[in-house]
């Protein structure tokens, strides 16, 4: 059973996503054109290609594109279509697709699970454009970016597990390195229905929190509407993230509406055996197997593991710093200290100077009791700056800690001796007077004495003095 789905059994929830996320390429689907379309003026990237002047022709289909998506199909288990596969053209009107039809293959892999939800099937289509209603103007840069397009089967039984299992999908389509991380690049439509009525389509919702408060607000709408005595028309429908709420757009289009057929302009494709085995070969671990692997392998808590998966290249920081260092501290350090400082800093793993022997070599001193942990955060800040080495930083600021009985206790002889009166209290039970003392040691050595190595000896010191 999925979490929360107790709350709308009643309802007989069906939820179904489509997700389209763009692919990571520097040209788009079919023509050479640079994919950047955040940082370029508007209609910049174009060619007569992807805006579909007359007598132009689209390319082969671009390889690295279709290459990411086979990583995405893998990945959530799917298999791969063992027949030749058509782009065909998906016809609709709408001012940012100047072709009036969308390029979209057959589906390319198909019956895969993630998070016990199925995966229908995958398949590749080119962006369209982007228009702006209000404004009444077209952006075509985007026009041609590719797209996969990866659609569930409707086992979602919660907005609650929708949301959790979108946020858990985009971060393994980050984890392979696929997908680009814009903002816009990312958009989902969804499917709903309840109590056995029409499917509700709420298109292009364009984030996770937008896809939970378009699922709630969806449900207290259509219970309202059967309460009334109406029914669920079958229908399309826009999520307004300003007012979260979802407003009629149209009716349901079904698919002799789009009137599919196969692109005349582009040879049928097939993906071989051999290519599924090589890219198979070279898929990273996923988030979830990672997470259970961690808490199993590593004895951490849920939350420290949840905070190093987050990103890829911490966890595999983690790793590389739990080979020569108690893993315990090491995740703990990582995932809090160390991500806090970068997160200051504005920097990640890869473009500060912190190294996983940074982490390794700090905890060890702290182990040893040659480093305090107040001082040892300081430490990691001029890490991740500098990149010098831990014991050359301990030496620039004088963090060696004094953890030897027999200079502890010249110390505390010293303190006790210029200290009369705070002995004497504390030999009253004036448990003030040892933090006093505790204070005047730590003034004396700098900050550098063991905590509790001083405490305890200081106590025996002051047990045994006459």
């Amino acid at each position: 059973m999925q979490p929360h789905e107790d709350k709308y059994k009643d309802l007989n929830l069906k939820i179904g996503l489509e997700i389209h996320v763009q692919l990571k390429t520097e040209q788009k689907i079919f023509c050479e054109c640079s994919t950047d379309y955040i940082n370029s003026p508007p209609n910049n990237n174009i060619c007569p290609i992807c805006t579909s002047q007359p007598g132009s022709k689209p390319m082969g289909i671009n390889e690295k594109a279709l290459e990411n998506l086979l990583k995405i199909g893998l990945f959530l288990g799917c298999k791969a279509c063992d027949k030749p596969l058509y782009i065909l053209r998906k016809h609709y009107f709408y001012p940012d697709l100047p072709s009036n039809y969308q390029r979209t293959s057959q589906h390319i892999l198909e019956d895969g699970i993630f998070m016990g939800v199925g995966i229908w099937e995958i398949h590749i289509e080119e962006d369209p454009g982007r228009y702006e209603l209000r404004e009444g103007k077209v952006d075509l840069n985007r026009c041609g970016i590719p797209l996969a397009e990866i659609v569930t089967a409707p086992d979602i039984k919660s907005p609650e597990y929708a949301r959790e299992f979108l946020r858990d999908l985009l971060l393994s389509l980050e984890y392979l390195g696929v997908i680009r991380g814009e903002s816009g690049s990312v958009r989902a439509d969804v499917n709903i229905s309840i109590m056995g009525g029409n499917r509700i389509e709420i298109k292009n919702v364009n984030s996770v929190k937008g896809v939970y408060k378009a699922l709630k607000y969806e449900i207290v709408r259509q219970k309202a509407v059967l309460q009334r005595g109406g029914t669920i028309s079958m229908e399309t429908r826009h999520f307004d993230e300003g007012s979260m709420i979802t407003k009629s757009m149209r009716k349901k289009e079904t698919l002799a509406d789009y009137r599919y057929i196969p692109d005349p302009d582009l040879v049928p494709f097939y993906v071989s055996p051999e290519r599924l085995s090589q890219i198979e070969s070279i898929l990273p671990e996923s988030p979830h197997n990672k997470k259970k692997r961690f808490i199993e392998e590593y004895s951490l808590g849920e939350e420290i593991v949840d905070a190093l998966i987050s990103d890829l290249y911490l966890s595999d920081f983690f790793e590389e710093s739990a080979k020569n260092s108690n893993p315990i501290e090491a995740g703990k350090w990582c995932a809090t200290e160390l991500k806090r400082r970068l997160n200051e800093k504005n920097l990640s793993i890869s473009t500060s100077k912190v190294t996983p022997k940074h982490i390794s070599d700090m905890i060890n001193f702290i182990e040893r009791g040659e480093l305090s942990v107040k001082n040892a955060k300081w430490i990691i800040e001029d890490a991740v700056n500098t990149g010098e080495e831990i014991p050359n930083l301990m030496s620039k600021k004088n963090f060696y800690q004094i953890s030897s009985e027999d200079a502890l206790i010249k110390i505390l002889e010293k303190v006790i001796k210029e200290n009369p009166k705070a002995v004497l209290d504390y030999k009253s039970g004036n448990q003030n007077a040892l933090h006093f003392l505790f204070g005047k040691v730590v003034n004396e050595t700098e900050g550098r004495a063991d905590p509790s190595k001083t405490i305890k000896l200081l106590k025996d010191k002051l047990y045994t003095e006459a």
